[in-house]
Protein backbone atom coordinates (compact mmCIF):
# COMPACT_ATOMS: atom_id res chain seq x y z
CA UNK A 1 0.00 0.00 0.00
CA UNK A 2 2.77 2.05 0.83
CA UNK A 3 4.40 1.71 -2.35
CA UNK A 4 1.60 2.05 -4.03
CA UNK A 5 1.11 5.49 -3.00
CA UNK A 6 5.03 5.96 -3.77
CA UNK A 7 4.80 5.17 -7.27
CA UNK A 8 1.86 7.56 -7.86
CA UNK A 9 3.78 10.52 -5.68
CA UNK A 10 6.90 9.68 -8.66
CA UNK A 11 4.33 9.87 -11.27
CA UNK A 12 2.83 12.60 -10.60
CA UNK A 13 6.41 14.25 -10.04
CA UNK A 14 7.46 13.40 -13.22
CA UNK A 15 4.25 14.49 -14.71
CA UNK A 16 4.81 17.69 -13.46
CA UNK A 17 8.18 17.55 -14.86
CA UNK A 18 7.03 17.05 -18.42
CA UNK A 19 4.47 19.79 -18.06
CA UNK A 20 7.09 22.58 -17.08
CA UNK A 21 9.41 21.55 -19.49
CA UNK A 22 6.26 22.18 -22.34
CA UNK A 23 5.43 25.15 -20.66
CA UNK A 24 8.86 26.30 -20.90
CA UNK A 25 9.75 25.60 -24.20
CA UNK A 26 6.48 26.81 -25.66
CA UNK A 27 7.42 30.59 -23.95
CA UNK A 28 10.92 30.04 -25.62
CA UNK A 29 9.19 29.20 -29.02
CA UNK A 30 7.11 32.20 -28.52
CA UNK A 31 9.50 34.79 -27.22
CA UNK A 32 12.45 33.11 -30.54
CA UNK A 33 9.61 32.96 -33.28
CA UNK A 34 6.66 35.21 -32.76
CA UNK A 35 8.40 38.06 -30.60
CA UNK A 36 10.90 39.24 -33.19
CA UNK A 37 8.08 39.36 -36.18
CA UNK A 38 5.59 41.55 -33.89
CA UNK A 39 7.83 43.73 -32.20
CA UNK A 40 9.76 46.96 -33.74
CA UNK A 41 13.26 46.80 -33.24
CA UNK A 42 13.20 49.25 -30.29
CA UNK A 43 10.38 47.22 -28.82
CA UNK A 44 12.71 44.41 -28.90
CA UNK A 45 16.00 45.21 -27.90
CA UNK A 46 13.90 46.77 -24.59
CA UNK A 47 12.77 43.15 -24.07
CA UNK A 48 16.20 41.83 -24.39
CA UNK A 49 17.42 43.65 -21.98
CA UNK A 50 14.48 43.12 -19.79
CA UNK A 51 14.97 39.17 -19.97
CA UNK A 52 18.28 40.04 -19.36
CA UNK A 53 16.99 41.43 -15.79
CA UNK A 54 15.12 38.32 -15.54
CA UNK A 55 18.38 36.08 -15.08
CA UNK A 56 19.21 38.02 -11.90
CA UNK A 57 16.02 37.86 -10.45
CA UNK A 58 16.57 34.08 -10.52
CA UNK A 59 19.58 34.48 -9.15
CA UNK A 60 18.42 36.61 -6.30
CA UNK A 61 15.20 34.55 -5.70
CA UNK A 62 17.86 31.86 -5.48
CA UNK A 63 19.42 32.85 -2.15
CA UNK A 64 16.66 34.88 -0.92
CA UNK A 65 13.20 32.62 -1.72
CA UNK A 66 15.20 29.66 -0.86
CA UNK A 67 17.96 30.17 1.09
CA UNK A 68 16.78 32.91 2.92
CA UNK A 69 19.71 35.52 2.34
CA UNK A 70 18.42 38.57 1.57
CA UNK A 71 21.19 40.33 -0.38
CA UNK A 72 20.66 43.99 -0.50
CA UNK A 73 24.16 44.50 -2.59
CA UNK A 74 23.52 42.06 -6.14
CA UNK A 75 23.97 45.64 -8.07
CA UNK A 76 28.06 44.37 -7.51
CA UNK A 77 27.95 41.30 -9.44
CA UNK A 78 25.70 43.06 -11.81
CA UNK A 79 27.77 45.86 -12.53
CA UNK A 80 30.79 43.75 -12.21
CA UNK A 81 29.89 41.41 -15.21
CA UNK A 82 28.85 44.54 -17.22
CA UNK A 83 31.98 45.87 -16.83
CA UNK A 84 34.29 42.77 -17.90
CA UNK A 85 32.47 42.74 -21.26
CA UNK A 86 32.09 46.62 -21.54
CA UNK A 87 36.25 46.46 -20.98
CA UNK A 88 36.94 43.87 -23.68
CA UNK A 89 34.00 45.87 -25.79
CA UNK A 90 35.79 49.51 -25.39
CA UNK A 91 38.94 47.87 -26.91
CA UNK A 92 37.48 46.60 -30.37
CA UNK A 93 40.01 50.11 -31.55
CA UNK A 94 42.59 50.21 -34.32
CA UNK A 95 45.78 48.41 -32.78
CA UNK A 96 47.83 51.07 -30.97
CA UNK A 97 44.79 53.52 -29.74
CA UNK A 98 43.37 53.33 -26.28
CA UNK A 99 39.71 53.38 -25.22
CA UNK A 100 38.25 56.79 -26.12
CA UNK A 101 37.74 58.22 -22.63
CA UNK A 102 41.36 57.70 -21.52
CA UNK A 103 42.64 60.42 -24.19
CA UNK A 104 40.17 62.92 -21.87
CA UNK A 105 42.10 62.35 -18.76
CA UNK A 106 45.49 62.38 -20.15
CA UNK A 107 45.95 58.45 -20.20
CA UNK A 108 48.56 57.62 -22.21
CA UNK A 109 49.29 53.91 -21.76
CA UNK A 110 46.48 51.17 -21.11
CA UNK A 111 46.82 50.21 -17.96
CA UNK A 112 47.96 46.52 -17.01
CA UNK A 113 44.75 44.86 -15.94
CA UNK A 114 42.66 46.11 -19.05
CA UNK A 115 45.68 43.91 -21.25
CA UNK A 116 43.92 40.53 -20.90
CA UNK A 117 40.26 41.90 -21.98
CA UNK A 118 41.64 42.04 -25.51
CA UNK A 119 40.95 38.18 -25.20
CA UNK A 120 36.62 37.84 -25.77
CA UNK A 121 37.68 34.11 -23.91
CA UNK A 122 39.29 36.10 -21.16
CA UNK A 123 36.64 38.77 -21.07
CA UNK A 124 33.74 35.83 -20.56
CA UNK A 125 35.28 33.50 -18.32
CA UNK A 126 35.77 37.09 -16.09
CA UNK A 127 32.37 37.91 -16.42
CA UNK A 128 31.35 34.75 -14.32
CA UNK A 129 34.38 34.57 -12.49
CA UNK A 130 34.86 37.69 -10.94
CA UNK A 131 31.16 38.17 -9.42
CA UNK A 132 31.23 34.58 -8.78
CA UNK A 133 34.63 34.44 -7.16
CA UNK A 134 33.71 37.74 -5.18
CA UNK A 135 30.17 36.43 -4.04
CA UNK A 136 31.99 33.62 -2.64
CA UNK A 137 34.93 35.08 -0.95
CA UNK A 138 32.37 37.64 0.93
CA UNK A 139 30.04 34.80 1.75
CA UNK A 140 32.64 32.86 3.20
CA UNK A 141 34.07 36.10 5.29
CA UNK A 142 30.37 36.76 6.43
CA UNK A 143 28.98 32.97 6.65
CA UNK A 144 31.97 31.71 8.87
CA UNK A 145 30.62 34.14 11.42
CA UNK A 146 27.04 32.87 11.35
CA UNK A 147 26.70 36.88 10.23
CA UNK A 148 22.76 36.44 8.97
CA UNK A 149 19.71 38.13 8.52
CA UNK A 150 19.42 41.88 9.27
CA UNK A 151 23.08 42.00 9.60
CA UNK A 152 23.81 40.36 6.38
CA UNK A 153 21.58 42.35 4.58
CA UNK A 154 23.03 45.39 5.67
CA UNK A 155 26.68 43.91 4.82
CA UNK A 156 25.52 43.47 1.55
CA UNK A 157 24.15 47.12 1.56
CA UNK A 158 27.70 48.55 2.72
CA UNK A 159 29.65 46.82 0.16
CA UNK A 160 27.45 48.25 -2.09
CA UNK A 161 28.40 51.59 -1.02
CA UNK A 162 32.27 51.30 -1.47
CA UNK A 163 31.87 49.45 -4.92
CA UNK A 164 29.73 52.40 -6.09
CA UNK A 165 32.19 54.98 -4.47
CA UNK A 166 34.93 53.06 -6.23
CA UNK A 167 33.78 52.99 -9.93
CA UNK A 168 32.51 56.52 -9.67
CA UNK A 169 35.76 57.87 -8.81
CA UNK A 170 37.90 55.97 -10.97
CA UNK A 171 37.40 58.26 -14.33
CA UNK A 172 41.22 57.44 -15.55
CA UNK A 173 40.39 54.08 -15.14
CA UNK A 174 36.42 53.42 -15.92
CA UNK A 175 35.52 56.97 -17.15
CA UNK A 176 33.79 57.53 -13.46
CA UNK A 177 29.84 58.18 -13.40
CA UNK A 178 29.48 58.41 -17.00
CA UNK A 179 30.80 54.63 -17.19
CA UNK A 180 31.78 52.39 -20.34
CA UNK A 181 29.85 53.90 -23.42
CA UNK A 182 29.54 53.81 -27.49
CA UNK A 183 30.07 50.02 -27.71
CA UNK A 184 30.52 49.53 -31.79
CA UNK A 185 31.66 45.88 -32.37
CA UNK A 186 31.86 42.40 -30.89
CA UNK A 187 33.61 39.85 -32.88
CA UNK A 188 34.31 42.17 -35.75
CA UNK A 189 30.06 42.71 -36.46
CA UNK A 190 28.66 45.67 -35.81
CA UNK A 191 26.42 45.68 -32.48
CA UNK A 192 23.73 48.44 -34.36
CA UNK A 193 23.34 45.37 -36.76
CA UNK A 194 20.23 43.69 -37.24
CA UNK A 195 21.35 40.25 -37.31
CA UNK A 196 23.72 40.66 -34.15
CA UNK A 197 20.99 42.24 -31.68
CA UNK A 198 19.13 38.89 -33.02
CA UNK A 199 21.68 37.05 -31.79
CA UNK A 200 22.38 38.77 -28.91
CA UNK A 201 18.39 38.61 -27.77
CA UNK A 202 18.55 34.33 -28.73
CA UNK A 203 21.73 33.78 -26.55
CA UNK A 204 20.06 35.93 -23.79
CA UNK A 205 16.77 33.53 -24.27
CA UNK A 206 18.59 30.48 -24.35
CA UNK A 207 21.15 31.76 -20.99
CA UNK A 208 17.06 32.82 -19.19
CA UNK A 209 16.27 29.41 -20.05
CA UNK A 210 19.81 27.28 -19.10
CA UNK A 211 19.78 29.47 -15.73
CA UNK A 212 16.18 28.49 -15.17
CA UNK A 213 17.05 24.54 -15.15
CA UNK A 214 19.93 25.49 -13.34
CA UNK A 215 18.46 27.23 -10.13
CA UNK A 216 15.22 24.04 -10.85
CA UNK A 217 18.09 21.50 -10.48
CA UNK A 218 19.52 23.45 -7.61
CA UNK A 219 16.25 23.58 -5.38
CA UNK A 220 14.65 20.41 -5.67
CA UNK A 221 16.30 17.11 -4.62
CA UNK A 222 17.89 16.75 -1.33
CA UNK A 223 20.10 19.77 -2.10
CA UNK A 224 17.37 22.16 -2.24
CA UNK A 225 15.32 20.35 1.09
CA UNK A 226 18.72 21.35 2.33
CA UNK A 227 18.73 25.09 1.50
CA UNK A 228 15.12 25.07 2.37
CA UNK A 229 15.78 24.00 6.01
CA UNK A 230 18.64 26.54 6.92
CA UNK A 231 16.41 28.86 5.52
CA UNK A 232 13.92 27.86 8.25
CA UNK A 233 15.73 27.06 10.92
CA UNK A 234 19.33 26.76 10.60
CA UNK A 235 19.79 26.39 14.05
CA UNK A 236 18.35 22.76 14.00
CA UNK A 237 20.20 21.97 10.45
CA UNK A 238 23.85 22.44 12.59
CA UNK A 239 22.02 20.34 14.87
CA UNK A 240 21.25 17.32 12.09
CA UNK A 241 24.93 17.51 11.56
CA UNK A 242 25.38 19.80 8.41
CA UNK A 243 27.80 22.90 8.04
CA UNK A 244 25.13 25.36 6.58
CA UNK A 245 28.30 27.41 5.73
CA UNK A 246 29.87 25.79 3.00
CA UNK A 247 26.37 25.41 1.61
CA UNK A 248 25.37 29.13 1.84
CA UNK A 249 28.72 30.08 0.51
CA UNK A 250 27.99 28.13 -2.50
CA UNK A 251 24.89 28.98 -3.79
CA UNK A 252 25.75 32.87 -2.74
CA UNK A 253 28.73 32.11 -5.48
CA UNK A 254 26.59 31.05 -7.84
CA UNK A 255 23.58 33.48 -7.61
CA UNK A 256 26.49 36.38 -8.15
CA UNK A 257 28.08 34.46 -11.21
CA UNK A 258 24.19 34.30 -12.51
CA UNK A 259 24.42 38.19 -11.57
CA UNK A 260 27.36 38.57 -13.58
CA UNK A 261 26.16 37.18 -17.03
CA UNK A 262 22.95 39.23 -16.64
CA UNK A 263 24.93 42.14 -16.18
CA UNK A 264 26.78 41.26 -19.15
CA UNK A 265 23.98 40.53 -21.64
CA UNK A 266 22.23 43.87 -20.32
CA UNK A 267 24.98 45.86 -20.95
CA UNK A 268 25.98 44.77 -24.56
CA UNK A 269 21.91 45.20 -25.34
CA UNK A 270 21.93 48.71 -23.68
CA UNK A 271 25.09 50.05 -25.02
CA UNK A 272 26.38 51.42 -21.67
CA UNK A 273 27.21 49.96 -18.54
CA UNK A 274 28.09 52.55 -15.45
CA UNK A 275 27.99 52.88 -11.67
CA UNK A 276 24.60 52.91 -11.51
CA UNK A 277 24.08 49.71 -11.70
CA UNK A 278 25.87 49.68 -8.19
CA UNK A 279 23.67 51.74 -6.93
CA UNK A 280 21.49 50.77 -3.86
CA UNK A 281 18.49 51.61 -5.30
CA UNK A 282 18.94 49.55 -8.19
CA UNK A 283 19.66 46.56 -5.64
CA UNK A 284 16.84 47.12 -4.49
CA UNK A 285 15.11 47.15 -7.18
CA UNK A 286 15.62 43.41 -7.86
CA UNK A 287 14.19 42.58 -4.25
CA UNK A 288 11.48 44.50 -5.20
CA UNK A 289 10.90 42.06 -8.81
CA UNK A 290 11.08 39.09 -6.64
CA UNK A 291 8.62 40.14 -4.00
CA UNK A 292 6.20 41.32 -6.49
CA UNK A 293 6.45 38.07 -8.55
CA UNK A 294 6.60 36.53 -5.56
CA UNK A 295 9.94 34.39 -3.90
CA UNK A 296 10.53 31.03 -3.47
CA UNK A 297 8.73 30.29 -7.11
CA UNK A 298 11.55 30.24 -9.77
CA UNK A 299 8.79 31.52 -11.81
CA UNK A 300 7.65 34.76 -9.52
CA UNK A 301 11.55 36.37 -10.26
CA UNK A 302 10.61 36.22 -13.78
CA UNK A 303 7.33 37.57 -13.96
CA UNK A 304 7.97 40.03 -11.44
CA UNK A 305 10.78 40.98 -13.04
CA UNK A 306 9.19 41.74 -16.49
CA UNK A 307 5.87 43.10 -14.81
CA UNK A 308 7.60 45.62 -12.91
CA UNK A 309 10.46 46.72 -15.52
CA UNK A 310 7.42 46.99 -18.36
CA UNK A 311 4.76 48.86 -16.25
CA UNK A 312 7.90 51.34 -15.27
CA UNK A 313 8.25 52.08 -19.27
CA UNK A 314 4.75 52.29 -19.58
CA UNK A 315 3.99 54.96 -16.82
CA UNK A 316 7.43 57.29 -17.64
CA UNK A 317 6.59 57.09 -20.91
CA UNK A 318 2.97 58.11 -20.13
CA UNK A 319 3.33 60.07 -16.69
CA UNK A 320 6.98 60.76 -16.07
CA UNK A 321 6.81 62.04 -12.67
CA UNK A 322 5.02 59.67 -11.02
CA UNK A 323 7.12 56.12 -11.47
CA UNK A 324 8.50 56.74 -8.13
CA UNK A 325 5.60 56.88 -6.32
CA UNK A 326 3.97 54.13 -8.38
CA UNK A 327 6.94 52.01 -7.26
CA UNK A 328 6.73 52.61 -3.54
CA UNK A 329 3.08 51.71 -3.76
CA UNK A 330 3.34 48.73 -5.56
CA UNK A 331 6.14 47.56 -3.16
CA UNK A 332 3.62 48.58 0.03
CA UNK A 333 0.52 46.46 -1.74
CA UNK A 334 2.99 43.23 -2.05
CA UNK A 335 4.23 43.65 1.72
CA UNK A 336 0.84 43.99 3.29
CA UNK A 337 -1.12 42.26 0.92
CA UNK A 338 0.46 40.17 -0.88
CA UNK A 339 3.34 38.93 1.20
CA UNK A 340 3.81 35.87 -0.83
CA UNK A 341 3.71 37.51 -4.25
CA UNK A 342 1.85 36.82 -7.31
CA UNK A 343 2.74 33.84 -7.86
CA UNK A 344 2.18 32.71 -4.41
CA UNK A 345 -0.86 34.30 -4.02
CA UNK A 346 -2.21 31.83 -7.51
CA UNK A 347 -0.59 28.83 -6.00
CA UNK A 348 -2.80 29.52 -2.77
CA UNK A 349 -5.89 30.07 -5.08
CA UNK A 350 -4.93 26.79 -6.89
CA UNK A 351 -4.63 24.78 -4.03
CA UNK A 352 -7.66 25.82 -2.16
CA UNK A 353 -9.53 24.98 -5.61
CA UNK A 354 -8.10 21.33 -5.66
CA UNK A 355 -7.71 20.79 -1.83
CA UNK A 356 -11.80 20.75 -1.98
CA UNK A 357 -12.00 18.04 -4.65
CA UNK A 358 -9.21 16.47 -4.13
CA UNK A 359 -8.79 12.47 -2.58
CA UNK A 360 -6.26 10.88 -0.39
CA UNK A 361 -3.57 9.67 -2.82
CA UNK A 362 -0.95 8.45 0.14
CA UNK A 363 -2.61 5.65 1.03
CA UNK A 364 -5.01 4.95 -1.72
CA UNK A 365 -6.73 1.89 -0.71
CA UNK A 366 -8.61 4.09 1.63
CA UNK A 367 -10.53 5.51 -1.08
CA UNK A 368 -12.28 1.79 -1.50
CA UNK A 369 -12.72 1.65 2.25
CA UNK A 370 -16.64 1.87 3.03
CA UNK A 371 -15.81 2.85 6.93
CA UNK A 372 -13.78 6.12 5.67
CA UNK A 373 -16.10 7.03 3.16
CA UNK A 374 -19.06 6.56 5.69
CA UNK A 375 -16.89 8.71 8.25
CA UNK A 376 -16.36 11.50 5.42
CA UNK A 377 -19.45 12.00 4.68
CA UNK A 378 -21.07 12.28 8.30
CA UNK A 379 -17.91 14.62 8.88
CA UNK A 380 -18.96 16.44 6.01
CA UNK A 381 -22.41 16.74 7.21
Amino acid sequence: MFNQGQKMMKDQAKKSILVEIAVVMAIALLLLVIMPLVLTEFRLNLLGRFLSLTIVGLGLDLIWGYTGLLSLGHGIFFGLGGYAIAMYLKLQVPSGELPDFMGLYGVTELPWFWHPFYSFGFAVIAVILIPGLLAGVLGYLVFRNRIKGVYFSILTQAAVIIFFNFFNGQQKLFNGTNGLTAFKTLLGINLTDRGMQLVLYSLTIIFLIFTYGLCRWLTSGRFGRLLMAIRDDETRVRFCGYDPTEYKVLVFAVSGAIAGIAGAFYAIQSGSVSPRAMDIGFSIEMVIWVAVGGRGTLTGAILGTLLVNYARTFLSEQFAEIWLFFQGALFLVVVTVLPDGIMGWLKTQTLGFVNRSSKVITYPSLEQDAEVEHERKNLGN
